[in-house]
């Protein structure tokens, strides 16, 4: 007779159990040939595409150069996943095969690469939100410089003798930097000057101001301004505070400023003070009774 539905579902179960779980993905040369062409493409992508893309693309809505270089990064970023992960499917890993191996990083990341994955996202993080861009200048504890590349791990800053100073990620994000040109490219620099007593304080400060105007790297607006800023020990103290377009020409400006300042200042008879001291000799009268008497000689009586 026919057999009945639960014997026929025990023997489908017993079919099912002789018959191994998974079947596993046997990996040709073929696919090995496949994954490495994946990787060199990618690799290629990676390293050309976002070139590409800003000339036709990124240059035409992004005018700022840290924006474009910050596109650029994201687009290498996703390009380079995206084909690892083409590169692992080829060879038949999926996620079902890597979700371990995902699990270990992840207890690793937790303990001894901590600090490689802050800045791996801290990385992220400038890219993203810009609190610097290629290009600003920035003070980093006793550095400053201009920041030229941006990468994973760290960031890397070119000071003005021309060496690169590389910063971890995290410390842009956690710690504390200046930057000179994130928001408005304008700073001020300050000038202190010291003159001596018995100048005429109001001609100093009327020259200074027509240095300042006459000087080709200080701008206009917001105006300069100079103050008598206090009595120093030997000098009438000034302080000339003027803005300047970027931070790129302060030397420029201060070596202007300078010698400006010395050669009007000669010119007018005022003297640009220096400290001094007033020594004063009290006399003690005759030394001839108070001198030590010559070496093996007793002293006379009476002394």
């Amino acid at each position: 007779g026919a057999a009945s539905p639960g014997a026929a579902l025990m023997a489908a179960s017993r079919d099912a159990a002789a018959q191994p779980a998974t079947e596993g993905h046997v990996v040709t040369v073929a696919d090995l040939a496949l994954a490495l062409l994946i990787l060199i493409t990618t690799l290629l992508a990676a390293r050309n595409l976002p070139a590409v893309l800003e000339m036709a693309l990124i240059s035409r809505f992004a005018t700022d150069s840290g924006a474009r270089y910050a596109l650029r990064a994201l687009i290498s970023y996703a390009i380079a996943i995206m084909g690892g992960l083409a590169a692992f499917g080829a060879v038949g890993i999926g996620w079902n095969q890597v979700q371990w191996l995902a699990a270990a990083l992840t207890f690793g990341l937790a303990f001894g690469l901590q600090e490689i994955f802050a800045n791996f996202v801290s990385g992220l993080i400038i890219l993203l939100e810009r609190p610097v861009r290629i290009g600003d200048i920035v003070t980093v504890g006793e550095t400053e410089g201009r920041v030229s590349r941006i990468r994973i791990r760290s960031t890397t800053i070119t000071d003005w003798d021309r060496r690169e100073l590389l910063v971890p990620n995290k410390e842009f994000i956690t710690g504390k930097v200046v930057n000179w040109s994130l928001t408005d490219p304008i700073t001020r620099q300050v000038l202190r000057v010291g003159v001596a007593y018995g100048t005429d304080t109001a001609r100093a400060q009327e020259i200074l101001l027509e240095i300042a105007h006459e000087c080709p790297y200080v701008l206009r607006e917001p105006a300069p301004s100079a103050i008598f800023r206090s009595f120093g020990d030997s000098t009438l103290d000034f302080e000339l505070r003027v803005f300047m377009e970027t931070r790129d020409v302060w030397l420029k400006l201060v070596h202007d400023l300078n010698h400006r300042i010395h050669q009007r200042f000669g010119e007018e008879g005022i003297e640009i003070a220096f400290p001094q001291r007033d020594l004063h000799l009290r006399s003690l009268g005759p030394l001839e009774g108070r001198m030590p008497p010559p070496a093996g000689q007793a002293e006379p009586p009476g002394a």
